[in-house]
């Protein structure tokens, strides 16, 4: 469709250059040439599609070290990035106050990471290998499926058929923290049609440090492999074929500085963590372009998903299982114009999960099959619609329907006022999604479960509303935007993690309200040539019922802000520095650990956290080499661990995650292009 748009953009283009030749062949006068040049924006958000998407480039990801998607989110406020606990080091995002799990994760529009990758998946997707993303709050596409209520990110790799990427890139990385990475990306041309990538990641966290002093690693020793590779395949006639596969093997080793899991343990002492994962990844696109038919065009994606997790916490054993399938089918063709668009198909999502909790199994069968259509209205310069209906069928759920609405509407030039609503349901899956709770005493208590269903809880059902404004403006020859927006989550149902009590960790179906008000405003302006700011401030209001009491979600900052300041020399010279200002978060009662008891919920205090990054490119970009520092302010949270000298008393308690859990880390690298 892109292509044939394209075709017929570029036709008319030269046919009106050709008429006005043919009015002027009388008096012809010849100009000099004028070269007209623009700098892209390393974010953007479009002005004209009904669905506000921030486009995310290669250049903002180069801001920050990068090193997975978890940590791709530095200079980007819509996103909340902190750890999930004290012990194996991962790290969760928050989009409009919900846990990453609310946000739908795709890689180039396939599901990516969700089910029992819900947290560990973020570290599947090396920052070399990714190409830009586009996010998304609130209510997306229906052609994406039913999930995501928070929002979307889809994360676009490097591609083997662009002129634009170099043969190879060669990415190393050293942190102070004794972290060593290296990733390579290389394409292959095969034939005019024919083209390859292979992706190769390695990292390695290979010394015990412990910057607090509380006896236990601030990370986890750990090694991990990612390979992939793809294949793409054009074909003159229109068809377009695509696939690729993808392995990970991790393995990690936290707790305690003195815990060794090669050596046995008596009775769990010390306290340890360890975890191993493999995970094989399939997928394949098939589409079709009509050049007979305008504006049709069919395409089918498929991808399978085999996981394999075990871990140990303590005396906690946690191991889990994952096959899952997916397969979506698209048509896409114009109502009678280009102004009038509609996108029909059916999707299937299969998953099967095998969990085991302390010796207590959890196994079930997800088969969802739906249909779904969507209609786009882009026949005026002022207004856009997209209005989207599924009708899916899940196997324990039964039968339900997502109805999904965009508006976009433009008041004045360079301005864009966006509207949306839509519904969202997904099934939570409860550890995987809660494991900071592992890295505690707490018990794991599913209240009331009800016969025949996922965990013996319901699906999680939200709507979604939300309302943005984007302005665009020239100040002084320097282009800036302004934009700001407001969404309103508001749960049917929602599964309940209950940390109250400091003795356990309660899941149950909401009985009562719970709802997440969220406010961002933004600007981006250039102040002197290649010297770009960005302020934003955020505000969230989330609440829910626990045991018939609205309270504040805990840790969640109701505050933030933020402040990146990006600058470039002539001489390829590039500095980044960002400052963010986190305020109180909510800290559930705890155990007393001197005098007996518990401690009255508190709220942590605010802080501020700084990181920089410069670097150098040499031979026209192909050679660059950077420097770096995270958390410069050296501000971690203390204590970290509640109970840190009596790992296996009830107080024990990593999981009240709310500041920094590592100090000050000063990193170096090298990029390197192979042409």
């Amino acid at each position: 469709m892109k292509k044939k748009t394209g075709a017929l953009l570029w036709g008319g283009l030269l046919l009106g250059v050709h008429a006005q030749a043919q009015d002027t062949t009388k008096s012809t006068k010849q100009i000099d040439e004028v070269t007209i040049r623009t700098r892209t924006k390393s974010t953007e958000i479009n002005l004209l599609g009904a669905i506000k998407t921030e486009k995310i480039g290669a250049r903002e990801l180069l801001k920050a070290a990068c090193c997975n998607l978890s940590e791709s989110f530095e200079t980007t406020p819509s996103v909340d990035v902190a750890f999930t606990d004290a012990v194996t080091g991962y790290k969760q995002i928050q989009m409009l106050g919900l846990t990453g799990a609310h946000t739908s994760f795709t890689r180039e529009n396939i599901p990516d990471i969700r089910g029992l990758a819900a947290i560990t998946g973020l570290t599947y997707t090396p920052g070399t290998w990714i190409e830009g993303m586009q996010l998304s709050k609130g209510a997306g596409s229906v052609v994406n499926g039913y999930e995501g209520v928070a929002g979307q990110i889809n994360v676009e790799w490097k591609k083997p058929f662009s002129d634009k990427e170099p043969t190879a890139l060669v990415n190393l990385y050293q942190s102070s923290q004794a972290r060593t990475e290296g990733n390579l990306v290389y394409r292959k041309q095969v034939s005019e049609n024919l083209s390859t990538n292979l992706l190769l990641h390695g990292r390695s966290n290979w010394a015990r440090i412990d910057q607090n002093g509380d006896g236990f690693m601030d990370q986890p020793l750990d090694k991990q492999f990612i390979g992939a590779n793809r294949w793409f395949w054009f074909a003159p006639s229109g068809w377009e074929v695509q696939g690729g596969v993808k392995g990970v093997y991790s393995t990690n080793t936290g707790g305690q500085m003195d815990y060794n899991r090669d050596v046995p343990q008596i009775s769990g002492n010390p306290w340890g963590y360890q975890a191993d994962i493999n995970r094989l990844e399939g997928w394949a696109k098939i589409g079709r372009v009509f050049p007979k038919n305008p504006g049709t065009s069919m395409g089918l994606q498929l991808s399978g998903v085999y996981h394999d997790q075990k871990a140990q916490y303590g005396t906690r054993r946690y191991d889990g299982k994952q096959n899952s399938f997916y397969a979506n089918f698209i048509y896409q063709t114009i109502l009678g114009t280009t102004d009038h668009v509609l996108k029909s198909g059916a999707s299937m999502q299969y998953d099967d999960y095998a969990e085991t909790l302390a010796g207590t199994p959890y196994g079930r069968t997800e088969s969802v099959p739906g249909v779904f259509a969507e209609y786009s209205y882009n026949g005026n310069e002022k207004w856009n619609v997209v209005a989207g209906l599924r009708a899916d069928y899940h196997n324990l759920f039964g039968a339900f329907m997502t109805p999904r609405l965009h508006v976009r509407y433009t008041p004045w030039q360079k301005a864009s006022l966006r509207a949306s609503v839509g519904r969202a349901q997904r099934t939570a899956n409860i550890f995987a999604e809660n494991i900071g709770f592992m890295a505690s005493n707490r018990s794991f208590v599913i209240a009331q479960p009800e016969a025949g269903l996922a965990y013996g809880l319901r699906p999680e059902v939200a709507w979604n509303s939300g309302l943005n404004f984007t302005q665009k403006f020239r100040l002084n020859y320097h282009d800036g935007a302004f934009s700001t927006d407001y969404y309103y989550t508001d749960f049917q149902n929602q599964i309940v993690v209950d940390a109250e009590n400091p003795a356990s960790v309660r899941f149950y179906n909401l009985d009562g309200r719970s709802f997440a008000h969220s406010v961002q405003a933004q600007l981006d302006y250039e102040l002197i040539r290649h010297l770009d700011l960005r302020l934003a401030y955020r505000w969230y209001d989330v609440r829910t019922t626990y045991d018939g009491v609205l309270k504040e979600r805990p840790l969640v900052a109701a505050h933030r802000g933020f402040a990146n300041l990006g600058y470039e020399t002539r001489n390829a010279w590039k500095f980044d520095y960002t400052v963010q200002w986190i305020g109180p978060k909510r800290i559930p009662a705890t155990f007393a650990h001197h005098g007996g008891g518990t401690v009255a919920e508190s709220n942590s205090p605010s802080f501020v956290q700084m990181s920089a990054q410069v670097s150098k490119a040499w031979k026209n970009g192909d050679v660059e080499v950077y420097l770096g520092g995270e958390n410069l302010t050296n501000y971690m949270q203390h204590p970290m661990i509640l109970g840190a000298d009596k790992p296996f008393s009830p107080g024990f308690d990593g999981s009240l995650i709310w500041g920094p859990a590592m100090g000050a880390n000063v990193y170096a690298g090298l990029r390197w292009k192979i042409q």
